[in-house]
């Protein structure tokens, strides 16, 4: 199984969402791990954890065969059980499962605000996504929290942050949030239409 990632080396972290895709899901997983992002973060929460296991074990397949990084969002039984180095939780779960989210090499977190990146650097947090930065579908008429927030949140923590929200997956949009301080972005939308 692929299990080195060095979370700092930025560019584009595929997010997945099974219900943005036009083609059948592991298709889509294909043809993502084929542009060989850093990471792919499997986020199918609103799956059963069973259900969850059993789609992570393909995509996990799917990753290695194309040297991606999967990294498993919400269910740590299954990450643990799976043997995974990495797990990405939302920030109340990382806070109330804190040593058993610091067991994973990478644990990774969510947050949408200062005091919640300042909360996950203290707790431990090996890298956060912080959004929404722009206007995305997922959030559909939710104010986007612009760069201000995503500078205040990069100056204000030592770990590598990522930008997602309505980013677009190309270099030019890494180098854009790259200047507000962000180690790389995420992207869910665009990239469950390659």
């Amino acid at each position: 199984m692929h299990d080195n990632m060095e979370m700092s080396r930025g560019g584009i972290i595929a997010v997945t969402n099974r219900h943005l895709c036009r083609r059948p899901y592991l298709e889509q997983v294909e043809r993502i791990c084929l542009r060989h992002p850093p990471a792919l973060i499997v986020r199918e929460k609103d799956l059963a954890e069973e259900a969850y296991e059993r789609l992570i074990c393909e995509v996990r397949d799917i990753c290695d065969a194309y040297d991606v990084f999967c990294i498993p969002h919400t269910y740590m039984e299954a990450a643990e059980r799976l043997r995974s180095c990495a797990v990405h939780l939302p920030l109340p779960l990382f806070r109330s499962c804190r040593d058993r989210a610091l067991r994973f090499r990478w644990a990774g977190t969510s947050v949408h605000s200062v005091q919640e990146a300042l909360e996950a650097e203290a707790l431990g947090a090996a890298y956060m996504t912080a959004g929404h930065v722009f206007s995305t579908d997922c959030k559909r008429g939710v104010l986007p929290r612009g760069t201000g927030f995503l500078k205040g949140v990069c100056e204000a923590v030592n770990v590598p942050v990522y930008a997602i929200g309505g980013m677009q997956g190309t270099e030019t949009c890494v180098r854009e949030m790259s200047a507000f301080g962000a180690s790389g972005i995420c992207v869910m939308s665009e990239c469950m239409r390659w």
